[in-house]
């Protein structure tokens, strides 16, 4: 009884010297260092400590994990993509362990190094940043993987992503019609995979239209409070008639600043975002938002792995999501 007592947690933690929550993250599959990862599996051997998921996948060759890695678990379109991706995987007898590897590459490597180590039997990943290091790992990764996203130089993995380039030329041929002649643009980080997709969008849509690029102003992030700063930057230095961000959180942000300066939208200033999360249809007004098809990309990244998992021979796919453009008040 005694010995049955010791084979907990608490003592697998006291015996490695880490905490519980180190502890538990290495036995439900969550990444971990590897220093942390031995001590906490020699505690658990020398205590005779085994969670009987992991025994399960140990008699049946797999965990029944799948990891999904996005870089913000609050953002609007993550959320919505985590959800879809649970509903596919979970009736197929997975469960879906969710990672947030923030903007930092480092932190999607040191996921795969850890996933390589057994910790889940398939990842969904949709990188953020795209650099060489995250391919070297993805291509010597011994387990199935789908990018949401562009796929790294050299890497053969099957992939679904959004045509941002066509999206774009949605939100400025929308604006163009409607007679905006100074259309400005609301940016993320230009190094990110979305930031650069999304400007070459905006200045091919332009171009198209035998139109010079408007004001650009680059946000340090995605998020709302970011957008606050980068549309305050805007608005200080032009006075536009129109402007597209880059999601919906940078759009209301430039909604919001634009009403605080006594501008009126639409009348004064156009507004469109894209991703036409729920927040966008929320804001007062509407937001116009070019739709992505997020949970399009999420349910077909989930049947992807899927089927990688089933038929590992299978040929590799690349999916595009033609875009859609859903015009509320703001324009």
């Amino acid at each position: 009884m005694a010995e049955a007592r010791k084979s907990t947690l608490w003592l697998v933690a006291e015996r490695a010297g880490v905490s519980i929550a180190s502890v538990s993250r290495v036995l439900n599959g969550q990444p971990a260092s590897q220093r942390v990862t031995e001590r906490v599996r020699a505690a658990a051997a020398e205590l005779g400590y085994v969670p009987d998921a992991t025994a399960r996948s140990l008699k049946v060759g797999r965990t029944e994990q799948i990891a999904l890695a996005v870089a913000d678990v609050g953002n609007p379109v993550y959320v919505g993509m985590m959800h879809e991706i649970s509903r596919v995987v979970t009736k197929a007898g997975y469960r879906l362990v969710l990672s947030s590897t923030g903007a930092d590459p480092k932190d999607q490597i040191d996921l795969l190094v850890g996933l390589n180590r057994g910790f889940a039997d398939g990842l969904i990943l949709s990188p953020l940043r795209a650099p060489e290091e995250l391919g070297t790992q993805l291509r010597a990764s011994r387990f199935p993987i789908v990018i949401i996203g562009s796929v790294p130089p050299g890497v053969e993995l099957d992939n679904v992503r959004a045509d941002s380039v066509a999206g774009m030329a949605l939100a400025v041929d929308h604006l163009a019609g409607q007679g905006r002649e100074r259309i400005a643009f609301v940016n993320g980080p230009v190094d990110t995979v979305p930031g650069a997709a999304r400007r070459n969008g905006y200045l091919t849509a332009l171009k198209a239209l035998g139109r010079e690029p408007g004001t650009q102003v680059t946000a340090r992030d995605f998020t709302y409070q970011a957008g606050l700063r980068a549309a305050s930057t805007l608005l200080e230095k032009d006075t536009p008639d129109a402007i597209v961000c880059a999601n919906d959180l940078l759009a209301i942000a430039a909604l919001n600043v634009a009403t605080r300066r006594g501008l009126r939208v639409p009348d004064d200033v156009a507004i469109v975002g894209m991703d036409d999360t729920d927040i966008a249809d929320l804001a007062n007004p509407a937001i116009t938002s070019v739709n992505l098809g997020a949970t399009k990309r999420a349910r077909t990244a989930a049947k992807l792995l899927l089927r990688r998992l089933d038929k590992p021979d299978a040929p590799l796919r690349q999916v595009v999501i033609e875009p859609t453009l859903t015009v509320r008040d703001s324009s």
